[in-house]
């Protein structure tokens, strides 16, 4: 079936629906990782985001379920230059158009991806429509005027307490869209996990009496979020924090920092960022829009971003709270980062 993509600025490309076919409004943004397609559909980070995958073939191992890092599909759209009808590899499960069709979630392939995304390099970011109708660019004006992802976290996050039995130290992980692998990080370090929803207060998060706090990746503008970050302030001095993504862009603003937008922002698995503290560089995974454009008075950066010079890492100088921008537990994405979650355990 034909369709649409329609963006603020009035740019249409034609091509064809596939998965659930229903109008949808998102951020569209671009990744350039080659693998990992089935990850980056249920990073929650990617909620009210329509992603368009630069590599031109997507599809081809198909979709496992045992890849998958949340509860479900949280992107708006997904568009494609190719999608492949003929998976092939002995993990396969079903085919991409058959699992976006179950998560209700609209595909859009045979456009000019590497014309798309040279518009989003260019003019940066913008709002789009994947439509099946044949809408001109004033009928769509309104839906995309009207949306609205401000409620992001509080849409991803996990609605109750969960625990997840440990040997090890304790970890009270806040929920703001948190990935799998990151648990599995923790777990594989034999750490006792209590998973909290993004609201919880500070008092009940100190009643677990955790050796660590650790904020999540999650979606949106972390200035949203003021809530969370007064309960935050709440938190530093008393146990030791560590963030990755936005819960770095949390702590930046929570001791005093300031966060900005990215034009276009860091998606894909090929990222360069140094390491000062190692005085090493490494290829990174990222997903984020937002980026900390000023670092608190008592913090120091510890890692920088090679193509663009943004912050990457960042300690406190005298209390044990520690944060990085990229994810270092990948998925998708290079590993060669997991030494991170052993940094965070030693502020303990």
């Amino acid at each position: 079936m034909k369709a649409r993509l329609i963006l603020e600025d009035g740019t249409i490309f034609e091509g064809k629906a596939f998965g659930y076919l229903k109008d949808s409004v998102g951020e569209v943004v671009f990744n350039t990782s080659m693998t990992g397609y089935g990850e980056i559909l249920t990073d929650p980070s990617y909620y009210g985001q329509i992603v368009t995958m630069t590599y031109p073939l997507i599809g081809n191992y198909g979709i496992n379920l045992e890849d998958v890092e949340s509860r479900g599909v949280f992107v708006k759209g997904f568009i494609v230059r190719e999608k492949s009808d003929t998976p092939n590899n002995f993990r396969c499960e079903m085919d991409l158009d058959t699992y976006l069709k179950q998560n209700k979630i609209i595909g859009l392939e045979g456009i000019d991806t590497r014309a798309l995304t040279k518009i989003l390099r260019n003019s940066g970011t913008m709002k789009g429509i994947i439509t099946l109708e044949n809408f001109d660019y004033e009928d769509i004006t309104k839906k995309l005027e009207e949306f609205d992802n401000t409620m992001a976290v509080k849409t991803v996050t996990r609605k109750e307490v969960q625990h997840i039995k440990g040997n090890g130290k304790k970890v009270a992980l806040m929920d703001f869209g948190v990935k799998e692998n990151i648990i599995r990080s923790f777990r594989e370090r034999d750490c006792d996990i209590t998973i909290c929803p993004a609201t919880t207060s500070p008092e009940e998060v100190l009643k677990v009496n955790p050796d660590l706090v650790f904020l999540s990746n999650g979606p949106g503008d972390p200035e949203d979020l003021q809530d969370v970050i007064e309960n935050i302030k709440e938190l530093v001095g008393k146990k030791p924090i560590a963030g990755i993504c936005l819960g770095h862009q949390l702590l930046a603003l929570t001791l005093g920092g300031q966060t900005s937008k990215l034009k276009f922002g860091h998606r894909g698995g090929n990222h360069p960022v140094k390491d000062l503290e190692e005085n090493k560089v490494f290829i990174t995974s990222q997903n984020h829009g937002y980026y900390v454009s000023k670092i608190p008075e008592n913090m120091e950066v510890t890692h920088i971003n090679l193509n663009d010079n943004t912050v990457e890492g960042m300690r406190h100088k005298t209390l044990p709270i520690y944060s990085v921008q990229y994810h270092p537990e990948a998925c998708p994405g290079p590993k060669d980062n997991d030494y991170i979650f052993d940094k965070f355990l030693e502020l303990i």
